[in-house]
């Protein structure tokens, strides 16, 4: 499944969902699809799910708040393995996934 818009795309490829580019959407109800995508692929896949934010230049507060909503749901699901990969090349990134950490400890962040 894939969400492209002009300035960001959301994709997965088996058991990984890619974000790439700027997201500024306005609120959760923007969000909404990402979401539905999202939580598509914590259910759908058994034993791991990787979020792969290595191309997502920026996320506003409402994609934050999106991330730990997704992080949350994975935490309730005790048989799949949340990684999430960043890159220190965004500084937003290092300033803020690390807080998802708080919220689900067996999360896998991988910050490169």
């Amino acid at each position: 499944m894939e969400i492209r818009y002009e300035n960001f795309r959301i994709w997965t490829e088996d058991e990984t969902v890619f974000f790439d580019g700027v997201l500024r959407l306005a609120g959760p109800e923007a969000y909404a699809p990402i979401y539905s995508l999202a939580l598509a692929a914590l259910h759908e896949n058994n034993e791991r799910v990787i979020f792969d934010l290595t191309g997502l230049e920026f996320l506003n507060s409402s994609g934050i708040n999106l991330l730990a909503k997704l992080t949350i749901e994975a935490r309730t699901l005790a048989v799949v393995r949340l990684v999430v990969k960043g890159t220190a090349r965004y500084p937003w990134q290092s300033k803020s996934l690390p807080n998802l950490k708080k919220l689900y400890p067996q999360l896998d962040l991988q910050l490169a």
